[in-house]
């Protein structure tokens, strides 16, 4: 079974039902004992990163994902704010994250070379793939993805990005290390690319 953890976020749903057409079985739980019994763990959804962790603490959730799931060896998604709350803390809301993941989550330049950014970045992007992983099996190099996010991930090892895109700057746009994947695009968004790494993640041995 895989767990999805509900922590109050939207867009749960969108993932359910992408995982239920690939034909993977998934609950969408907010209980300890749920996620801890999971044989794979997914953490997607849209939302601020203060609102994400405050709920995850007040769940009683954040030492089940570091422990339970990260440290344990147990695979690991994250999409969208569930990259940016793998690491160890973001500029927006000046908020802890998990801190599964080294590094820092920062904010999009607000102009770029003296022209105006628009912030948020909304709608498809290529992502260009930097080292070779089980996640992009069938997934042709400079796909496009589709993107909803302000902020972006800084991993503080450059080694566990395995994409990037660019959107005024080259950002870190999926990572992995060992079990723990994730990726700033919305998977269940991106059409065939997305549902195809999605269900790379599902038959992923780590």
């Amino acid at each position: 079974m895989i767990a999805i953890v509900d922590y109050k976020a939207g867009n749960l749903t969108s993932v359910a039902r992408a995982l239920d057409h690939l034909g993977h079985r998934c609950e969408i739980t907010d209980r300890p004992e749920r996620i801890r019994a999971a044989d794979r763990v997914i953490i997607p959804g849209v939302g601020a990163a203060g609102a994400t962790m405050e709920n995850l603490i007040a769940l009683e959730l954040t030492g089940v994902l570091r422990d339970d799931v990260a440290r344990a060896g147990k695979p690991f998604l994250g999409i969208c704010i569930g990259i940016q709350v793998l690491l160890d803390r973001s500029a927006e809301d000046r908020a802890d994250g998990l801190g599964i993941i080294p590094g820092e989550v920062v904010r999009f330049p607000a102009s770029v070379d003296g022209r105006p950014l628009k912030v948020p970045q909304i709608g498809w992007n290529r992502v260009r793939q930097t080292r070779a992983h089980p996640m992009f099996a069938g997934v042709p190099d400079n796909s496009h993805f589709y993107f909803v996010n302000s902020y972006y991930p800084m991993p503080a090892d450059p080694a566990v990005t395995i994409a990037t895109s660019d959107y005024g700057v080259t950002f870190t746009a999926a990572i992995a290390r060992d079990n723990v994947i994730a990726t700033q695009f919305h998977l269940e968004k991106s059409g065939t690319a997305g549902l195809r790494m999605l269900d790379n993640f599902c038959r992923l041995k780590v």
